[in-house]
């Protein structure tokens, strides 16, 4: 049975047990809902959630398992065939392939079967020989196999989860707090999910840069001078250019956002009115919503074009393209600029209006209280903002790819093209690549770089707002 069939059935068994509940408490307190320790809707819930929480582990857990088991109990019958995991690719795509073309195993022919699937959208990496087939058609028939013992547990285990819930479902039954019990182990579940993702992450990007670092040196990874990197050998592959070129792009970035998301926070917090506020806010946080891949065209169409005008050959001849830092430096900023507004508006709005009323009875006026009280008391929560935005701008890629252009340069020329360590990421992972070679490992050790970058500037923001927010009364 396909998965979401049985899921609609589980949710189905889930609903008709909510109901089933709820009437066998009523009925056992004979209509009388202060005879219950809980309201109703908490009894139909725990059967509901009796039914749920099994069924759905046992599904999501059957998921993650089946296809590597199916995939070991298949791979010996192509173990003479090649890479095992380019094959048991093949593998797979045959056997969904047939199931497309709506043709049997035992009527069709392995020759000719690999043009047969292309014309269905089913790319084969190889000809498809015998040995092959036979592995597909055994690999169809574990899967199916695999599909309805998955469905017959499922449903027995919902079944009965339901019908063990329904029998100790009673008046004096604690349904309440079983039920936040259950919601309080999902709440949790949910935050290890996050958790786990996160160190899967980092483990594989930790595995492949030690790999990396096993073919290639670290020392001129980390010191070189040049990024020039060459499938055929003979790579050079130093990061610090590319290191360069990222904090370049970032120092005009915050230049740009810094300033501007600061002064229109002050004035949306201290001067504007209701009415204006109402509209300005969510006018500038618009720009928040807008894709990074539209900046990248607004820099490569609109921004590139009008600077060259200005400082290339038609003007101050200082600018060979519209491709330069320059270029992602202002677009990127004007992105930022919404994220360093909107998170410094918070911080000053959180600043107590007791303060200001107290600098301004003493005589202040508005733009000495902004300066000397307001802006001081917020400044800690505001350089985070501003670090928050400088470890945004450091990730941003597609900005830099159509703005920035893809020249990896030591350069002080603001006008000149330069890249950053997450455009060699995307360049370097392009296409079909070999993870055996350092040219394509070299991007996780990209990566774990900016990870650790990043990391640390998100780190430090955290420990300033924490280290010097004051804490008023």
């Amino acid at each position: 049975m396909p998965l979401g069939w049985l899921l609609l059935l589980v949710l189905l068994i889930a609903a008709a047990g909510y109901v089933m509940g709820r009437r066998r408490a009523l009925s056992g307190a004979g209509g009388d809902t202060r005879a219950m320790h809980s309201l109703p809707g908490a009894y139909g819930w725990n059967v509901a959630m009796a039914v749920l929480i099994p069924s759905l582990l046992l599904m999501a857990a059957w998921t993650a398992v089946a296809p590597s088991v199916i995939d070991r109990m298949v791979a010996p019958m192509v173990a003479d065939q090649g890479d095992p995991a380019l094959v048991m690719s093949d593998v797979r795509r045959v056997a969904r392939g047939l199931v497309i073309l709506d043709e049997g195993f035992d009527t069709i022919a392995a020759e000719g079967l690999r043009d047969r699937l292309a014309s269905v959208g089913v790319a084969v990496g190889q000809d498809v020989s015998e040995s092959t087939l036979a592995a597909a058609e055994r690999y169809d028939i574990l899967a199916a196999r695999s599909s309805w013992l998955l469905t017959a547990l499922t449903l027995a285990i919902a079944g009965g989860a339901a019908a063990w819930a329904l029998r100790r479902t009673t008046p004096d039954l604690r349904a309440r707090n079983e039920v936040e019990r259950g919601i309080q182990g999902l709440l949790i579940a949910a935050a290890l999910v996050a958790i786990a993702t996160t160190i899967g992450i980092v483990l594989a990007l930790i595995f492949n840069t030690i790999k990396f670092f096993q073919l290639y040196p670290a020392t001129d990874f980390f010191f070189g001078l040049t990024w020039s990197p060459s499938f055929g050998g003979g790579s050079e592959l130093g990061i610090l250019p590319l290191i360069w070129g990222t904090l370049y792009i970032s120092f005009i970035s915050l230049l740009v956002a810094v300033p501007l998301g600061l002064l229109s926070a002050v004035y949306l917090s201290e001067y504007a009115s209701h009415r204006v506020r109402a509209w300005a806010k969510p006018m500038l946080e618009v720009l928040a919503g807008i894709p990074s891949i539209v900046y990248g065209l607004f820099a490569l169409l609109t921004v590139g074009p009008a600077l060259l005008a200005v400082f290339g050959d038609g003007g101050l001849g200082w600018m060979d393209g519209g491709t330069a830092v320059m270029t992602a430096g202002l677009v990127m900023g004007i992105m930022l600029i919404p994220f360093v507004s909107s998170l410094s508006d918070d911080i000053i709005n959180a600043v107590p209006q007791a303060m200001r009323d107290g600098s301004l009875g003493l005589g202040a006026t508005p733009s000495e209280t902004i300066r000397q009280v307001v802006l001081p008391a917020a400044l800690p929560g505001i350089a985070g903002a501003v670090l928050l935005a400088a470890s945004r701008s450091i990730g941003e890629t597609m900005i830099v790819v159509l703005g920035a252009g893809a020249a990896a340069k030591l350069s002080l020329n603001p006008f000149e093209a330069m890249t950053t360590i997450t455009a060699k990421i995307v360049s370097q992972l392009t296409g079909d690549q070999d993870f055996s070679s350092p040219e394509a490992l070299v991007a996780f050790a990209l990566g774990m770089t900016l990870f650790v970058v990043t990391l640390c500037l998100n780190i430090l923001a955290l420990w300033i707002v924490r280290r010097y927010r004051e804490q008023y009364e």
